[in-house]
């Protein structure tokens, strides 16, 4: 009986560790950076590979998200105030990018 009872402990212990695990690595799938005040916040952002990252324009006038790169792995169009652009980062990397509009505006996605 008493071994009945340990048993029960552990695979409920075990529930919950797994899915703490669960709800952790959902978190991690997802990325946010705000585009705020001429600048990407926050300016490095990392994340494990295939994370989903999404930037939302919270300022007053037009910003893009570009690929620093060249092929460029990723463009959005310019996006007003309120829009998304959302991109999957499947390959580990640190990926640079900037605003086409407003060059001076750059950030990093470190992908692990």
């Amino acid at each position: 009986m008493q071994r009945r009872g340990w048993l029960l402990a552990g695979i409920l212990a075990g529930s919950v560790l797994l899915g703490a695990g669960a709800i952790l690595a959902a978190e991690l799938q997802d990325g946010t950076v705000n585009i705020d005040n001429f600048s990407f916040g926050p300016a490095e952002i990392v994340v494990p590979a295939g994370t989903k990252v999404t930037w939302t324009n919270r300022d007053d006038i037009p910003h893009t998200v570009t690929d620093a790169a060249t092929p460029r792995e990723f463009k959005s169009p310019p996006l007003d105030t309120g829009d998304t652009f959302t991109h999957v980062f499947g390959l580990p990397g640190t990926y640079h990018y900037f605003c086409s509009l407003h060059p001076h505006m750059q950030a990093t996605v470190v992908v692990k």
